[in-house]
């Protein structure tokens, strides 16, 4: 939805209050008042879009024990926090970002990263090995879908496409852009957090080899509809 600026004529008794509530809401004037006037208007804003998105992601991470959301209001990006069993549990953030303006020129909706705060070489090693494994199966695996990885020490970041029908899954054969409303991209974005999630423990703390992670990876994409 693009925006233009507007000059208005506003009371600063309101304009007061509206800076108070957009404080509190830990927003600015000018979303905040496009936010008023849309909701008065009958109208969805792309932030109100993100905002249903990520409470969706809340709640079906909610029964979850191994990640636990941490959900600022009105924010582009929401985070989610696991803990690794190694040595003094480190905890891994991944901080999933949607472009409030939908996808950009390279057809991302939105990136994924994962974050860690280590100094434990071991450790380092162990998650780029896993970083450098992964990326290569989702290579041969979603030639189909545009991606981009930047790898930071023990950070990743990966992008977040936008949304196809998976020609491996049985039940689907089309290709095309999905238009998914808030709750299902939600779900596809879980899902997609909780396998890496699963699967990066399973290779760092749990013994799995490279070749168990992409049998592990290819069943699961065997019963995945929709590929982000």
């Amino acid at each position: 939805m693009k925006k233009t600026l507007y000059s208005l004529m506003l009371s600063e008794d309101v304009i007061r209050e509206i800076d108070m509530l957009a404080h509190r809401l830990g927003t600015n004037r000018s979303n905040l008042v496009n936010t008023i006037l849309a909701e008065h208007v009958q109208l969805r804003t792309p932030e109100q879009r993100v905002s249903e998105i990520f409470a969706a992601i809340e709640e079906l991470m909610s029964d979850s024990r191994e990640l636990i959301c941490q959900l600022t209001p009105n924010a582009p990006s929401m985070e989610l926090r696991s803990c690794l069993e190694y040595k003094y549990r480190p905890t891994v953030r991944y901080e999933v970002e949607l472009f409030v303006g939908g996808a950009n020129e390279s057809g991302f909706i939105g990136r994924l990263s994962v974050i860690f705060r280590t100094q434990s070489v071991g450790l380092i090693e162990a998650l780029q090995s896993f970083f450098g494994s992964f990326k290569q199966i989702e290579d041969e695996y979603l030639s189909s879908v545009a991606r981009r990885y930047l790898f930071e020490d023990v950070k990743l970041t990966r992008s977040i496409a936008y949304p196809v029908m998976n020609p491996y899954c049985k039940s689907k054969t089309d290709q095309s852009r999905l238009e998914l409303d808030a709750q299902e991209l939600a779900e596809v974005i879980s899902e997609y957090v909780r396998l890496f999630d699963r699967l990066m423990k399973g290779y760092i703390c749990g013994g799995m080899t490279k070749n168990e992670l992409a049998d592990e990876y290819r069943s699961e994409l065997l019963k995945t509809e929709i590929l982000i």
